[in-house]
């Protein structure tokens, strides 16, 4: 009861700060509960605990997710309006599109193949997973520390999204995959340094969580099935919480916020409990 209540309510705060919440539910799961899980059952794990964080977006994007999903539910003006329209809908519900399936390409692949073959082929233990998400979080770090130097004057809205935001923001998402890049604080980065404003930056972000994080639980679940337990269920409820709480705060501070440095010295304090 206690390891799903703490591991929600990290998800529910972390999913939306540009820090990797996979990475600290892996780390906080691995050192502090316990257990004996292999790190693709801790990126399982995590990746069922946005599924709160995903209702918490949902909920609070509500007005741009009927939008996009009245626009979708519309097959004789999709072409016309949802691929072609210039529209502040339009160009959304194009960019997310763009952005799903080139999360699929890079994820799939990542999840399904390339992190099962490095898991038999070396032994991860503790300290690996614990280096290797050190390393990312460095990555997620610098990402953050040159978007907020280059932002300044990012006036971009909704509707002045391109085919190539898609594909680009596509590719980095399906990348965040890996525990230690942080898919809101890169996707986020990558948006602020295209020159787009920090509440636009943050309202694409999160709506481009939504399709990732329910195609890749319906991936998962569909190939290896569901097996939930009392601390995955506890979890997601209070993700779901903590979730609504943060994003509500977040979209009011964002402009004050700089989180590179907090990740900067959160991944060189990872990195040097392996040496402990």
């Amino acid at each position: 009861m206690l390891e799903g209540i703490v591991l929600g309510a990290i998800q529910g705060v972390t999913e939306w700060l540009p820090i990797s919440s996979e990475a600290i539910i892996i780390l906080v799961k691995t050192y502090f509960f316990g257990g004996n899980e292999g790190f693709l059952e801790l990126i399982n794990f995590a990746l069922f605990l946005h599924l709160g964080t995903f209702l918490a977006a949902a909920w609070y994007l509500r007005d741009d997710v009927f939008a996009l999903v009245k626009t979708a539910l519309r097959p004789h003006r999709l072409v016309r309006e949802g691929l072609l329209g210039q529209g502040e809908t339009e160009r959304m519900f194009r960019f997310l599109a763009l952005a799903t399936l080139m999360s699929l390409a890079i994820g799939y692949p990542l999840l399904i193949w390339v992190l099962p073959f490095a898991e038999q082929s070396i032994v991860v233990g503790t300290k690996v997973i614990t280096a290797f998400v050190g390393v990312l979080l460095l990555g997620t770090a610098f990402a953050q520390w040159q978007a907020k130097r280059k932002k300044e004057g990012g006036r971009k809205q909704v509707g002045d999204l391109e085919y190539k935001d898609g594909l680009l923001l596509g590719i980095i998402q399906g990348f965040t995959i890996l525990p230690g890049f942080s898919r809101s604080g890169l996707t986020i980065s990558a948006l602020l340094l295209r020159g787009y404003s920090d509440t636009t930056a943050l309202r694409t972000s999160f709506l481009m969580s939504l399709p990732a994080v329910l195609g890749g639980n319906v991936l998962i679940f569909a190939r290896e099935g569901v097996s939930l337990s009392a601390p995955m269920v506890v979890g997601s409820l209070f993700s779901f919480l903590f979730g609504m709480l943060t994003i509500h705060v977040l979209f009011r501070i964002s402009h004050k916020l700089n989180f590179a440095y907090f990740v900067f010295f959160f991944g060189i304090l990872t990195l040097s409990s392996v040496f402990l």
